[in-house]
């Protein structure tokens, strides 16, 4: 079993990405041997209301066994708290929120109330890092990349809620575990999809480090090529035992925390 946690549908405001629609993303799960994803919907990151695209990302993932939805939540817009009931009743394995692409302050007031709300609902809250390199953003992206030091205030703000981080590297990580309690550290889950492989082996450094327990497979497709993830774990000398946890059971673990 193989569960992709990061995977996005829609179009993208700043290029031409191909492989946005469902079909697509079918042929590539096909492609790189995924029998899961759990998708958001790419335009409402930069929608004044991000959860007005929840309609159609439910529209979309309805009737597929294989594509589970993350819809969006944003704190400051009115009827963010009935989007979490519906977050539930579609059966969605988590909600995201992404400040800094909403201009909300990532470790604000709206923020810390999000993840007191998410605690209460069992459902794990996704925040993602960045979407690209910054080198290669367009001159009117202008979205900063979620600071280590939010991630930590979010986690401690609550003892229920349990936090997905995508799109982080080896850096974010170890900045956040480290500065993190036991207790705290064990409610955080990262994606792999950001994370340099050989030859510099930052990801065989972590798992080393922080625990195998605490990455999920993530690809980040279509703005990334799914194919990176799986090369990552390929080049590394895992046991089956980790490489399942890695793929799919990390994920289902924190599904059931």
């Amino acid at each position: 079993m193989r569960v992709d946690v990061n995977a996005l549908l829609g179009a993208y405001p700043w290029r031409r990405v191909p492989g946005t629609s469902p079909e697509a993303l079918h042929a590539a799960m096909d492609r790189a041997g995924i029998d899961e994803a759990w998708v958001s919907h790419l335009p409402s990151f930069f929608w004044r209301s991000p959860g007005e695209g929840n309609a159609w990302l439910y529209e979309a993932t309805g009737r597929d066994q294989r594509l589970k939805p993350i819809p969006a939540v944003h704190p400051g817009r009115k009827g963010w708290e009935e989007a979490i009931g519906e977050a539930a009743d579609h059966g969605a394995p988590a909600v995201r929120c992404d400040p800094t692409y909403y201009g909300l302050d990532p470790a604000g007031a709206e923020m810390r109330v999000l993840a007191a709300a998410c605690g209460a609902a069992r459902l794990p809250l996704v925040l993602a890092v960045r979407l690209e390199d910054g080198r290669q953003r367009h001159p009117n992206d202008t979205a900063s990349e979620l600071p280590a030091a939010a991630v930590r205030a979010l986690i401690r703000s609550d003892d229920d809620v349990r936090i997905l981080v995508t799109h982080a590297d080896r850096a974010l990580i170890e900045e956040v575990h480290f500065g993190s309690t036991p207790e705290e550290a064990v409610r955080l889950w990262w994606d792999i999809s950001w994370i340099w492989g050989p030859p510099e082996d930052h990801l065989e450094t972590l798992l080393a480090t922080v625990g195998v327990d605490r990455f999920v497979f993530g690809t980040g497709q279509p703005l990334r090529i799914p194919e990176i993830s799986l090369a990552k774990l390929d080049l590394l000398d895992l046991t089956p035992e980790q490489r399942a946890a890695i793929e799919a059971g990390n994920a289902r673990a924190a599904l059931a925390f």
